[in-house]
């Protein structure tokens, strides 16, 4: 088997292929999530605290910076300082939790629906013990004598 049939055989397996739609789903979602914490959460969470909730400029200047330097992250970048620069990290780390959060919400949700029984179609009612129906036909046996 020359090695672009057995490529061409891995690649269509069913688990491959699978993979290769989650992927493409798993990325599309992706934007979706990214979305509903950029746009729609992280608004109500900086509303409730009060400005934007954006540490991507918080660092710590491990070196002397220049006299005239502006105290922002670029600025002191610039200026060749080195710096710690652990507001970008706060920033994404707080993102990822509220994203999981929402994810593991979305999950524990669709979990509920698979798991909740449908609804059952309504019972016949049981039919009538033997004695009435012997009663209904003699009934009807009587009318047509009459």
């Amino acid at each position: 088997m020359g090695m672009m049939a057995e490529f061409r055989e891995f690649a269509m397996k069913g688990n491959v292929m699978d993979l290769a739609v989650g992927v493409i789903i798993g990325g599309a979602f992706g934007k979706i999530v990214d979305s509903l914490v950029g746009d729609v959460i992280m608004p109500i969470v900086s509303a409730i605290f009060g400005g934007k909730f954006d540490f991507s400029g918080l660092f710590v200047a491990l070196g002397k910076v220049p006299d005239g330097t502006a105290m922002t992250l670029d600025a002191v970048k610039k200026a060749g300082v080195p710096v710690f620069a652990y507001g970008n990290f706060v920033t994404i780390l707080i993102n990822f939790v509220i994203l999981a959060f929402v994810i593991f919400m979305l999950v524990k949700t669709m979990n509920r629906w698979k798991t909740q029984p449908a609804p059952a179609a309504p019972a016949e009612p049981p039919a009538p013990p033997a004695q009435e129906v012997l009663l209904g036909e003699i009934r009807d046996l009587l009318k047509q004598r009459a």
